[in-house]
C-alpha cells in the first residue's frame, strides 16, 4: 500500500512561509506529540502546480492524484 494514497490519522502537513519555518518547528517538537516534527519539503517555482518528490535513489517523480476508490477508514 502506498502511504500517501492511505488514511494516515494523527499527522500534520503545514505550508508556512520560509521565514518562520525554524519558529514553527520549535514550537510543534516543544509539545510531547510534535517531537518528532521536521521539514519534509519546499515550495518552488520549478514546477508551478504540481508535487515532486525525490526518490530513494535520487531521481524525481510528480506525485500523482488519487485514482479509483479509497480505502475504507477502519477506526
Amino acid at each position: 500500500m502506498d502511504p500517501l494514497l492511505v488514511a494516515n490519522e494523527g499527522k500534520l502537513v503545514a505550508f508556512v512561509p520560509e521565514a518562520s519555518s525554524d519558529r514553527v518547528l520549535q514550537a510543534l517538537r516543544a509539545h510531547p506529540l510534535g517531537s518528532g516534527a521536521c521539514r519534509i519539503g519546499r515550495v518552488t517555482a520549478d514546477h508551478p502546480g504540481f508535487v515532486t518528490l525525490r526518490t530513494p535513489i535520487g531521481g524525481r517523480r510528480i506525485l500523482d492524484l488519487p485514482f479509483g476508490e479509497s480505502l475504507p477508514r477502519i477506526c
